[in-house]
């Protein structure tokens, strides 16, 4: 499958990493067509909702490739009555209506953002998360997204169309939002944080080394009905991560060795055990498999990707 003019749909183009993604698709060589839920009067972008009854036929001629962003967001504060059938509806529902139409059309590859939430929350010390998935996540987000992934795999079984499945960690860069903006924002005060002495492994990935992934996945022969994990291939604690932040600001790391056992208690007594988990939990991912299956290492250093996430962030204060 060649560069040259080969046409792409881009889902989410208006999100965190659809925006980010698409210069770059178009960078190297593609012809790109964002699609996004807002009116334009730009007729290369598509407007269309991620919907169980959107016709996506009229936008579908001679496109090779669709990379699938877009999705209902996993937030840490679910408001929904109904979480898992709203998550459904467009992470599940959605793509694959988007997906079985791309097949009747032709498109000859279909890569699907999922997460690592498909694999669950948390890793053991010393076991990080591979393609396997040992048993159905019971987070609404992570079950829509592995439910998705289920029909993509039995929907290139009966048609032929390629179907690529990359699960990202948390995702962090310019423009970040709700958590990681929060830490960063506490990292660059310099204050005192009970943060010293959190000796846990957590994988991320820099939204430069996310793209470059998807984009090695569009033509790659070797991506073809493949599931990768993606990372940053340096897993933090919070403690160095905190640390990073810092020294990426030019800011005094203060932070004081308190057991990641009263953290984790404190935070069940304030009603908060996610952020606790997250704070002190492992999550780790092997990314062994990306990288020779794909021959394909991050091009960003876990430094370098903090240093340009906290610089687009001191620019917009």
């Amino acid at each position: 499958m060649g560069t040259f003019l080969s046409k792409v749909i881009v889902t989410g183009a208006t999100g965190f990493l659809g925006k980010q993604l698409i210069p770059v698709c178009t960078e190297r060589g593609y012809k790109v067509y964002p699609v996004q839920r807002q009116a334009t009067a730009s007729p290369e972008i598509i407007v269309m909702d991620i919907a169980p009854d959107s016709n996506w036929h009229p936008h579908l001629d001679n496109v090779d490739v669709i990379i699938h962003c877009a999705g209902r967001a996993h937030v840490m504060s679910e408001s929904a009555v109904d979480p898992i059938t709203e998550y459904r509806e467009v992470n599940t529902a959605g793509t694959l209506q988007l997906a079985a139409q791309a097949a009747e059309a032709g498109v000859k590859r279909f890569i699907f953002i999922s997460s690592i939430k498909v694999n669950g929350e948390a890793t053991e010390p010393g076991r990080a998360f591979t393609t396997n998935v040992e048993h159905a996540p019971e987070d609404p987000y992570g079950l829509s997204k592995y439910e998705a992934e289920l029909g993509l795999r039995q929907l290139a079984a009966q048609t032929g169309m390629e179907v690529v499945i990359i699960r990202p960690p948390l995702v962090y860069g310019p423009g970040v939002k709700a958590n990681f903006a929060s830490l960063i924002k506490l990292a660059g005060k310099g204050l005192p944080l009970p943060l010293g002495a959190v000796q846990n492994l957590r994988s991320m990935v820099f939204v430069g080394n996310l793209i470059d992934l998807i984009v090695t996945c569009i033509s790659n022969p070797n991506a073809a009905n493949k599931t990768f994990l993606a990372s940053d291939d340096d897993d933090l604690s919070t403690t160095r991560l905190l640390e990073e932040l810092a020294y990426a600001m030019n800011k005094p790391s203060r932070l004081l060795p308190v057991p990641s056992s009263w953290l984790l208690t404190l935070t069940k007594l304030i009603g908060k055990p996610a952020i606790g988990q997250r704070l002190c939990g492992n999550l780790q991912l092997d990314i062994s498999h990306t990288k020779s299956c794909l021959g394909w290492t991050p091009p960003y250093s876990v430094a370098e990707g903090l240093k340009q996430t906290v610089t687009d962030e001191s620019r917009q204060k």
